[in-house]
């Protein structure tokens, strides 16, 4: 029977199945993901993220989440291209060019003693902030701290996108937010005709945060790069946060920088490779 070599690994506990295009060829990746991520019958990951060959860039990366939708962009998930294509030789270049579903994204990598990856800053690119573009069934041209009502409740909410939409919202303690029941009630809410990511943040100083994240088709995750992002914009917009903030993640630490409009997003943390394997192919 056929089988594909894979690789997991995890950025501040966003984890994700590697598969290398490079030297081998998959189909039906939308079932592949389903059938890698789920925790109990698979690998367990939030998705499954392929490393394919680019023609405008030095390498591509192509992912899905938990559920096998398509996703354009993740901080973290990318931070693990980056050392997955130096560790494994697929490029020699630092710092490197990834082409993703939200652009190309510049990867500065920073080593250890024994010249591994041990992190990655990632030029995010510039937030989209208009309502239409996130998108959002709202008509203004940023939504910054507006009521929703979801319902059973009301949250106030700053949108953000960073190649995919984020729903940011500030509470007093995330340990007391349900967020499993909240996160799915608002990325399938009708205010969002593609769904949406949501963070929950609490303000620990003008310079640090504390965020839990909901990733549209995957669930509660222990971080989200494109997440801590719009968190880090969304701090600059509201006057909660400075340019620069630590955010606080279930699975680690991430920085953030946003000098403001017409400036990129840059996010640096780590990226670990944990196990490789071979995949059985169910024929």
């Amino acid at each position: 029977m056929k089988t594909i070599n894979f690789t997991k690994m995890q950025g501040a506990g966003n984890d994700y199945v590697y598969v290398n295009l490079f030297q081998q060829t998959l189909s039906k990746p939308e079932e592949l993901a389903i059938a890698m991520s789920h925790r109990r019958f698979g690998i367990g990951a939030d998705g499954l993220v392929l490393i394919a060959p680019s023609s405008v860039a030095d390498l591509r990366m192509i992912m899905f989440n938990a559920d096998g939708s398509e996703s354009a962009m993740c901080g973290n998930a990318s931070r693990c291209v980056g050392k997955y294509a130096w560790d494994h030789g697929l490029v020699k270049k630092n710092p490197l060019q990834l082409e993703t579903g939200a652009g190309i994204k510049e990867l500065q990598l920073f080593f250890d003693a024994a010249q591994k990856v041990k992190s990655v800053k990632v030029s995010m690119g510039e937030p989209i902030l208009e309502a239409e573009a996130i998108p959002s069934q709202l008509k203004q041209e940023q939504v910054v701290e507006h009521n929703f009502n979801f319902g059973d409740f009301s949250l106030k909410g700053t949108l953000v996108s960073m190649g995919n939409p984020h729903f940011v919202t500030y509470v007093d303690d995330v340990k007391k937010i349900p967020v499993e029941k909240w996160g799915a009630i608002i990325e399938n809410s009708t205010y969002f005709p593609k769904k949406i990511n949501v963070e929950f943040v609490q303000v620990v100083s003008k310079d640090e945060v504390i965020q839990r994240t909901w990733e549209r088709g995957s669930g509660e995750t222990w971080a989200c790069g494109t997440g801590a992002s719009a968190v880090g914009v969304a701090g600059m917009l509201t006057g909660k946060t400075n340019p620069t903030v630590r955010v606080h993640l279930t699975g680690g630490e991430l920085i953030i920088n946003w000098e403001g409009k017409g400036q990129p997003v840059f996010m640096t943390g780590p990226a670990k490779e944990v196990f490789s394997g071979n995949w059985l192919l169910e024929t």
